[in-house]
């Protein structure tokens, strides 16, 4: 017995001797968290925080592949219906196993009305728990995307849903709160320890996380700040307060590319940045213009194009690190075309002369909505835009606010005019063109087609794509109907991010073209 006992301590030690170290990671960005309900809201530094403490049942790899995380196995049983098998060795960090019933409760609970991951659902008639491992997803049509979709739309405990009585998604529009926003009960690799509003947020590793033998890094506590300053940001990270930057300030760059014990890496993103105009109201809303809604007329969005000199923003505002566009998906999405990608030429008389077509030979007022801790230099892209736009004669009110403020605002639809930011988990143009240009109806069709423009003919376009399985007459409706978005300028394109992080030179990352920082592949040495 004790030559027994003396081999498990040896054992045991070796394993310790071999196991990655636990380590701290401090880092921030400029914004906070929106909110803990993972379905509530779908934007990219909130996805991130969420992908900590809640999974999926398909994942991405570090090239982007589809690889299983709460599901093992699937397989299209009908061209309508996919099967997929249910991890058995995983339980939410209450204890609790995870179900069949949890994951159908988890995809219904997406498809609710004050859910934003609704563009994730957008196929799906409905799941279904045949067994206590064995999910069925039920779709109206053959779709081509579905996995990728799924990556998306995280599972949570329907026992503890119902315990706190969050059934419902946060009615974050709505600016709701509820129990989930500020709680989780997930099954990923870390718990949320604790929750402080724009100061702080604290992960801690989950001790019992089914994949621990899989892990790549060796983070056991995470400690988000939202710091909205740049220099302040910038001056944590070189002193050592911070381990890691997501959105370095492009002015601060070349300091830190400099500096011995800071790395900066940096990749384009599969994010477009662009202007949306409101071409629904018969009346602009805070606007000097009475009695009709200007944005209706194509020729004054063609003017406000036509007056964005975005090669000037590229270099003052963005220091280069950004990628000029004219089409709303990035080159790493499926579906991008040459001939997609093509703006309207820098032309101040040209916009003046539409102006005057249209019935503006003065121009006219009105309000530009932008975040001011979103995105890279979001306020000084839209700085520049306003002054630009008033060298053709428009008098525009810059209003710009936190993300926290903003989003509740323009997902209202209380906007005239907005700059918003929009990537692309599933790296096909559906979920841009389905979200962002189709004309607002059920699901996630529109569901962020906030100046709610509608063209009939890309609507038939984007119908036809989702269910259209022939990869090449798939992406020809892509390429079509992205060149019908561009005919009626839906938005005005600016450009696609490329996204520089910045860290100390102990931490090893995997930087990643949707700009999510994966904590389980994070080391730190």
């Amino acid at each position: 017995m004790r030559r027994f006992a003396v081999a498990a301590i040896m054992a045991a030690a070796a394993l310790l001797a071999t196991a990655p170290e636990a380590k701290t990671l401090r880092w921030a960005s400029q914004g906070d968290i929106l909110t803990f309900d993972p379905h509530s809201q779908n934007e990219g530094l909130n996805n991130t925080a969420n992908s900590y403490v809640y999974e999926a049942l398909l994942a991405y790899n570090e090239k982007f592949e589809l690889e299983p995380q709460l599901a093992t196995s699937w397989k299209l049983d009908t061209p309508l219906i996919w099967r997929f098998e249910i991890r058995r060795d995983v339980r939410f960090h209450d204890g609790t196993p995870l179900t069949a019933a949890d994951v159908e409760f988890s995809i219904q609970r997406a498809m609710m009305p004050t859910s934003n991951m609704r563009v994730y659902t957008t196929g799906i008639q409905r799941a279904r728990a045949t067994d206590t491992h064995t999910v069925l997803v039920i779709t109206d049509v053959p779709n081509p995307v579905l996995l990728r979709q799924l990556t998306e739309i995280r599972i949570m405990s329907r026992a503890w849903a119902e315990k706190n009585k969050v059934t419902a998604p946060q009615n974050f529009a709505g600016r709701e709160e509820t129990f989930a926003a500020r709680n989780a009960n997930g099954t990923g690799p870390y718990m949320l320890k604790s929750r402080e509003v724009d100061v702080r947020t604290v992960f801690v590793e989950n001790p019992n996380w089914w994949g621990a033998k899989s892990r790549k890094g060796n983070v056991s506590e995470v400690i988000y700040t939202p710091i909205r300053s740049d220099a302040t940001r910038t001056a944590a990270l070189l002193s050592g307060e911070l381990d890691f930057v997501l959105d370095p300030a492009v002015q601060d760059l070349g300091r830190l590319r400099q500096n011995p014990n800071i790395t900066v890496v940096e990749g384009p993103e599969a994010r477009t940045i662009f202007i949306g105009l409101d071409q629904f109201r018969d009346e602009l809303q805070y606007s000097d213009v009475k009695g009709r809604n200007p944005f209706k007329d194509i020729r004054v969005r063609q003017a406000l194009y036509h007056a964005i000199d975005i090669a000037a923003i590229n270099r003052a505002v963005m220091r280069g690190v950004a990628e000029p566009t004219g089409s709303m998906i990035a080159r790493q999405v499926n579906g991008w075309t040459k001939a997609g990608d093509e703006r309207l030429p820098f032309d101040q008389k040209r916009a003046r002369e539409l102006l005057a077509q249209a019935g503006y030979p003065n121009g006219f007022g009105f309000t530009l909505d932008c975040p001011n801790n979103r995105y890279i230099n979001d306020e000084e892209i839209c700085k520049a835009i306003v002054t630009m736009w008033a060298q053709i004669g428009l008098k525009v009110n810059l209003n710009a606010m936190p993300r926290a403020t903003y989003f509740p605002k323009i997902q209202n639809r209380d906007t005239s005019a907005y700059l918003l930011g929009w990537g692309v988990p599933t790296f096909d143009a559906l979920y841009s063109l389905g979200s962002l240009a189709r004309t607002p109806g059920q699901g996630g069709d529109g569901q962020w087609n906030l100046g709610r423009a509608s063209v009939p003919e890309l609507d038939k376009l984007v119908d036809a794509m989702k269910s259209e399985t022939d990869l090449k007459k798939r992406n020809q409706l892509i390429a079509d109907a992205l060149l019908v978005h561009n005919r009626n300028v839906m938005h005005i394109p600016l450009h696609h991010q490329v996204i520089p992080w910045a860290m100390r030179k102990n931490v090893q990352v995997v930087h990643r073209a949707d700009n999510r920082l994966e904590m389980r592949w994070v080391r730190i040495n």
